[in-house]
């Protein structure tokens, strides 16, 4: 399927704290995807950025006694350098501090403003008396009035997953001290959301894309009744409304970081002084746009998000696709930042190489369920997978290369009918791992990848060309052409996968440039006759100790980060 212009996406991860595995999941699966149609030789711009404002910087900065901004300077620059480590491909990775975004922001909400669809009423809001300020959403958390979790917040429930206003919560209780807040008026500005019911209900029942999860949860919110949002906050950290009269009032994050994803686009075109060129990705309506998110995020996105593109009277392309997964659990609990609960990314490089986490981590994508982080899981994928099956069949097919033919690659004389069907069926797979993607089925998109490695050390076991290679050596040539035709296949399928790894084995088969400089269809294409290879090296190595040894080199990370924190 050719889409031309590609815009790929994560949910911005907020850094009061640097993210766990469970945001890493779509930041994962946006560099995937992102990668694999760079292959296909699409116009791919792959852009987030970190969230830096809002209740929990300002909550996490008073709890450290700096000020927001240090807080996520900080932060921000780790984040950009870690990410570097686990090899996403952001063309950028941006932040909300950005002038550019603050411009971009402030603009876009002037131009709802004037088209009539934001209004200001006077509402009660819960305020502290202690900490002497008004708490919106992060600043308070109570039990949910529709579920009864004890710990919703005063924007959502990260449970039900429903959108909540702080005097909504039950027994609410001011997230800083913990004190019960009275009840106290103040004006605010309100995005006046009901009136895109009918064209938001339209655009979510047409749009095939959007997988049963997102597409359910938004029309049963719209069935509901969608109500009018407080756009603004009485806090000092964000962006300042630009409204008449309204200073002193900053956007609510949601209300603003979603219009980041056009801003990182503005951002990134104005860098490459091509100042008009991020229109055609958000304008052209051959261009597409794919979101990868947590469940918990699905209302921004598929409704919040589209309705102030409408709300702003310009075409814009609305998300093609939002690709939401369901949560990545540890213990049975939910990741939090604030919480500290999950592994994060820094402890994560600590214990194992990033190509081993990319692969574990989107071979056990939660797509349809919430899943458990298991050690168990991991040493499994990683010690069977990519070192047993990926790894194993490489090294025997390049090693008997190395040895048995001077490092060229054997031309074949007539392959039979067994090699003809072995290299039909690594056509389907290819083309079958491209559709998964494609689909936003990276699970099943990993682990097909793994499966054409078994699927050649299941035709060298049957075949056993160390065997015919002293009394047929054409036919041993044969089965080594065919198992090398595999080898690079795996090293283009593999390369949004396990970008560094792609990468050593494309350097083994001793090839011209990059690996992800090349196309999605040079998988299938032969070697160069008298083609030789490098020396063959293990790619992988298995994870030798057992899962409570993790467990306790875990802690003593994040005993020696913290220290160094």
């Amino acid at each position: 399927m050719k889409l031309g212009k590609v815009l790929v996406a994560c949910a911005w991860p907020y850094v009061n704290y640097l993210p766990h595995l469970g945001t890493l999941v779509q930041v994962l699966s946006a560099d995937v995807v992102a990668r694999y149609y760079r292959l296909k030789g699409e116009d791919v711009v792959m852009v987030s950025g970190s969230d830096e404002h809002g209740t929990p910087i300002e909550i996490e900065a008073v709890r450290l006694g700096i000020s927001p901004k240090q807080l996520t300077d900080k932060i921000h620059a780790k984040v950009v350098e870690l990410f570097k480590k686990w090899g996403f491909s952001f063309d950028n990775y941006t932040r909300t501090e950005n002038p550019i975004h603050i411009e971009f922001v402030q603009d876009h909400h002037r131009k709802i403003y004037s088209n009539g669809y934001i209004f200001t009423q006077e509402t009660e809001m819960l305020y502290c008396t202690r900490c002497e300020r008004f708490l919106p959403d992060r600043f308070v958390e109570g039990k949910c009035p529709y579920c009864g979790h004890e710990s919703a917040r005063g924007d959502q429930c990260d449970v039900c997953g429903r959108l909540l206003e702080p005097t909504l919560l039950i027994e609410p209780y001011c997230a800083i001290c913990k004190n019960k807040p009275i009840v106290k008026k103040t004006k605010q500005w309100y995005f006046d959301l009901p009136k895109f019911s009918e064209k938001l209900s339209n655009y979510i029942s047409d749009n095939k894309q959007l997988p049963i999860n997102a597409r359910n949860f938004s029309l049963n919110l719209i069935k509901e009744g969608l109500k009018p949002r407080a756009m603004t906050r009485d806090v000092e950290w964000g962006i300042a409304a630009p409204f008449p009269e309204a200073e002193g009032k900053t956007f609510y994050v949601w209300f603003e970081n979603v219009l980041g994803y056009i801003s990182a686009a503005i951002e990134y075109f104005k860098t490459r002084e091509e100042l008009e060129k991020w229109r055609e990705f958000w304008f052209n309506k051959d261009a597409k746009s794919l979101f990868f998110i947590g469940k918990d995020n699905i209302p921004f996105h598929t409704i919040i998000f589209p309705a102030l593109l409408l709300a702003s009277g310009e075409n814009y392309n609305l998300p093609w696709n939002v690709s939401a997964t369901e949560f990545l659990q540890f213990g049975g609990e939910k990741a939090s930042k604030s919480q500290r609960v999950g592994i994060f990314i820094d402890e994560a490089l600590e214990l194992l190489p990033a190509d081993y986490w990319r692969y574990f981590l989107m071979a056990t994508r939660p797509e349809t369920k919430d899943s458990n982080f298991s050690w168990e899981i991991l040493i499994e994928k990683v010690n069977a997978d990519l070192n047993d099956t990926f790894g194993n069949f490489i090294h025997r097919t390049l090693a008997f290369i190395n040895t048995q033919f001077n490092s060229e690659v054997p031309q074949p004389t007539t392959l039979d009918k067994n090699d003809e069907q072995i290299l039909e069926a690594l056509k389907e797979r290819v083309e079958s791992i491209a559709r998964d993607i494609e689909d936003c089925k990276l699970q099943s998109a990993a682990n097909n990848v793994i499966s054409i490695s078994r699927m050649g050390n299941q035709y060298l076991n049957e075949k056993e060309p160390w065997n015919l290679i002293k009394k047929d050596k054409s036919k041993a040539e044969n089965i080594i052409y065919v198992a090398t035709r595999i080898v690079k296949a795996l090293a283009i399928v593999s390369a949004p996968f396990i970008p560094f790894s792609a990468e050593e084995l494309w350097k083994t088969l001793n090839l011209q440039g990059s690996v992800h400089e090349q196309r999605w269809d040079e998988a299938l294409t032969p070697l160069q006759v008298k083609h030789v290879i490098a020396k063959a090296k293990p790619l992988f190595r298995k994870i030798e100790v057992e899962a409570n040894e993790l467990d306790e080199m875990l802690e003593k990370v994040r005993e020696k980060l913290t220290k160094s924190h």
